[in-house]
This record gives C-alpha cells, sequence and structure tokens, in this order.
C-alpha cells in the first residue's frame, strides 16, 4: 500500500501517520485518488481523497482549504460531511465517511444499460 519509502504516497502517508492508516486505494477520477483508511482516533473506516499533483498546483492549497471549509459547514442528508482535511508536504487531501458500495461512476452506468430505467 505504501509503496517505496521516497514514493510521493509514503510521502502522504508519514504525517497523516498518528491518525489514519491506509488500507486499500478504492478509486481514481480525473481530479483525485480514493482511498480507504482507518480512523485511529475513533476507530472507524473513512475515505480520504487525494487531490492529484497537477490538480493541487493549478488550484493552489489555499483555495482548496478554503473551499474545503465551505463544504465542511453543509449540511443536508444526500452529502457526506468533510470529517477531516489538510496540505501536507504538497498533498491536497480531505476525509469523509467511508460508505461501502458501487462507486457512482459504476451506479450510473449501471442505470443506463438497464432495460425500463
Amino acid at each position: 500500500m505504501h509503496g517505496s519509502p521516497d514514493s510521493p504516497l509514503s510521502a502522504l502517508w508519514r504525517p497523516l501517520a498518528d491518525r489514519y492508516r491506509p488500507i486499500r486505494e478504492v478509486g481514481r477520477g480525473g481530479m483525485a485518488t480514493v482511498f480507504l483508511a482507518t480512523d485511529l482516533r475513533h476507530g472507524r473506516d473513512v475515505a480520504i481523497k487525494v487531490v492529484h499533483p497537477e490538480i493541487s498546483t493549478a488550484l493552489g492549497a489555499e483555495r482548496f482549504l478554503r473551499e474545503i471549509r465551505i463544504a465542511a459547514r453543509l449540511q443536508h442528508p444526500n452529502i457526506l460531511p468533510v470529517l477531516d482535511s489538510g496540505d501536507d508536504g504538497g498533498h491536497l487531501w480531505y476525509s469523509m465517511p467511508f460508505v461501502a458500495g458501487e462507486s457512482l461512476r459504476a451506479s450510473s452506468a449501471s442505470r443506463r444499460t438497464s432495460p425500463g430505467r
């Protein structure tokens, strides 16, 4: 999971080691990679979204953290809350509750191909 000691992924997990234990990658999209991890403080599974480096550079840490603060204030039954976030060594990330099941992409694809929908 961690890769070599000098890999970009290892560089991310080192500063988070006292808070999160990575389990596995669960998805990858155009903007971020999502990992299943254990929140060590609360003993729960979380999803950690790590923004791809090229997006991080274009977006900038200040803007990302400002937008995450706004997202963290959202409260709606259909929106997962932001639990934590940060900029660790140039890696922009945030965590949210982990919801097991198929990805949005897979769910959308199955709806398009299902007869009668």
